[in-house]
This record gives C-alpha cells, structure tokens and sequence, in this order.
C-alpha cells in the first residue's frame, strides 16, 4: 500500500478541541496525516492543554503548522495529495471562496483548489451565520471548484469525523 498525505486544516469552533479523533480516523484509513490550524484554533489547542500541540504534533509525526514560514525555511510538511477541511467555520468558507489568504491554513486550501487536489470540508457554525447571504454563495462557489462541502446537521457540537474521512477518495482508504 502507498502511502498518501492528507493536510487535515482546523479551524476554531467546538470539534477543534477532538481533532485526535479525526487524526486517527484518517490514520486508520492509512492516510499520513499533516495537520494545520488556523491562527484562532492554535490558540484554542494552546489554552486549555500545556503540551497540547507537541501533543498533535507527536500523533502525526510532523509538526503542527499554523503560520507561514519564511522564505529562508525548509517546508517541513511532504505535499498534499487530499485535503480535509475540518471543522470549516463561515470566516474560513468566506475567506476560501474568495481566495483570500491572510493564513496559512487559507493559502494552503486556497492553493488546493489550483491544485486540482481532492478536497472534503465540513462546516460547522451557527443557524445564523449559516443564513447570512454570503454562506451560500461561498458554499457553491466552492463546490463549483470540485470542493465536497457537507453542511451543520445542527447537532449538538460533535464531528461527523469518521465520515468526513470516508468522504476523502478511495472512501478514505489510501492506496
């Protein structure tokens, strides 16, 4: 079995703090996982948890990104062949729609959709930022450019996080 690279991208809302779970769901499905978060999402890692990104970082095996390098530094992250987006927030969907990428997080999903990279997203906001015009037409926008983006079932804070991988090519299974 060849392994495949899946960039998981994080953003701050409540399945953040359970990215372990969707790390090792990917995992399980043979992916090796790379993850990044978005400036708010580090910080959310880093509040309540000491050690919490070194954590991550150990799970994956690489170190957990959420800012630029600089143009002298060594990309420490093997490219993408998939990307998962989750949890997606209506600032990111916004943002990616867009194609603004004031973060790493955005420039590396941004990036992904020129890329023709396999993407999968899934949201997670409230009911009324999901009815703010803009939601939707971010949301066909990307799906226009081949984005899989699964909308809030308005459950109650958890992650579809085993389908979100499943969702990936192959059924999540990489190979």
């Amino acid at each position: 079995m060849t392994t495949r690279t899946l960039y998981l991208v994080a953003c701050a809302a409540v399945p953040v703090r359970r990215v372990d779970v969707g790390i090792r769901a990917a995992q399980a499905a043979g992916w090796d996982v790379c993850l990044i978060l978005t400036p708010s999402a580090y910080r959310w890692a880093t509040e309540d948890a000491e050690g919490e990104i070194e954590r991550l970082g150990k799970l994956t095996g690489h170190p957990v990104r959420y800012q630029y390098k600089l143009p002298s530094q060594e990309d420490v992250l093997p490219p993408p062949d998939a990307v998962l987006v989750v949890p997606l927030t209506a600032n990111t969907l916004n943002k990616w729609a867009a194609g603004i990428s004031d973060t790493l997080a955005l420039g590396l999903i941004t990036e992904g959709i020129g890329l023709g990279l396999p993407m999968v997203a899934v949201a997670h906001w409230s009911e009324g930022q999901g009815r703010h015009p803009a939601v939707g037409r971010s949301v066909e926008t990307l799906r226009g450019a081949g984005v899989r983006v699964f909308l809030p079932d308005g459950g109650n804070g958890g992650c579809p996080w085993q389908a979100a991988v499943d969702a990936l090519p192959g059924g999540g299974r990489a190979g």
